[in-house]
């Protein structure tokens, strides 16, 4: 499994003129599967995003702290295309992407993960066209493989 995790002052999702998922001041999840993903990666997935210490310490006396220290929302958005491969020629290969009927309900899993967690979670639309939107912060953008 593998994630892209940046902190947003707002994202959404956009399907057919409909917003289907929005936060702010959160973090927008990209999430790609591969073949070796299981019902356990995607818990395991969900507890490094949640708990990734990638905000600042309000004073110099803490540490940085997590998503889930700040009740943040996160917004989850399957992306297949983190398993491009472009190492041989400009032509991606997408061999390393589970298949859909694999993968959709491993994005399940690694949702229903968050919210078990006590996360805010929204959410794009597995196999739709999407128009995702974001306001990167700092910029910080984290990328995540189990």
């Amino acid at each position: 499994m593998r994630a892209v995790v940046q902190t947003v002052s707002r994202a959404s999702v956009t399907v057919d003129g409909e917003v289907v998922g929005a936060i702010d001041d959160g973090l927008l999840v990209l999430l790609g599967v591969t073949h070796s993903d299981t019902a356990q990666t995607a818990a395991m997935m969900a507890r490094k995003v949640h708990e990734l210490r990638i905000y600042p310490a309000p004073d110099a006396a803490g540490g940085e702290r997590s998503a889930a220290d700040l009740d943040a929302p996160l917004l989850v958005v399957s992306q297949f295309t983190l398993y491009g491969d472009a190492r041989k020629g400009r032509r991606p290969s997408w061999g390393a992407a589970a298949p859909a009927e694999v993968a959709e309900p491993l994005v399940q899993e690694f949702v229903a993960a968050l919210r078990g967690r006590g996360a805010q979670v929204r959410t794009g639309r597995f196999r739709t066209h999407m128009l995702v939107e974001s306001v990167n912060v700092g910029p910080q953008t984290i990328l995540l493989d189990l």
